[in-house]
């Protein structure tokens, strides 16, 4: 399955924990990292005072199940010291399961494609770079459609 996954991190060395974030994908033998967006800095959501972010998307083929995907990153996280005190607040390591293929997946624990990602223009704008014509499949627009669209707001 063909997946994109946000990588975010405000804390410590904020590009060393994206590149170990990644390297730890690559070296599990169920993911394949396809494509990398660039690493961008933008600012916080929410109203927690916090450092700035930097930011970026991967391309991943996983024969991972979602829920299972989803596990290995939140192990990852976990590897890399991620603490999560409150909702938005700062961290090492932030591994979000933007799309899983074209799948809309919505239980407990998870929401597919990420319910928040038509919002950010950071990460629009990384899927933009890797995957211009991949088309959301709840709003069924492409990257750059949606990425347009905020623009304008």
């Amino acid at each position: 399955m063909t997946c994109y996954l946000g990588l975010g991190s405000n804390l410590g060395n904020r590009q060393e924990y994206i590149e170990n974030a990644i390297l730890e994908l690559s070296l599990n033998p169920k993911i394949k990292i396809l494509n990398e967006s660039k690493i961008i800095e933008t600012k916080p959501f929410g109203k927690i005072i916090q450092p700035d972010f930097l930011n970026c998307v991967v391309k991943i083929e996983t024969i991972f199940s979602a829920s299972n995907l989803l596990k290995t990153c939140l192990n990852i996280e976990n590897k890399l010291n991620r603490v999560r005190d409150e909702k938005w607040g700062p961290r090492t390591i932030d591994i979000d399961i933007l799309f899983y293929g074209n799948e809309i997946i919505k239980s407990k624990n998870l929401t597919i494609p990420h319910p928040e990602l038509h919002k950010r223009f950071f990460v629009l704008q990384s899927l933009h770079e890797i995957c211009p014509n991949f088309i959301h499949p709840k709003f069924k627009k492409t990257m750059t459609t949606l990425k347009e669209k905020l623009e304008k707001i």
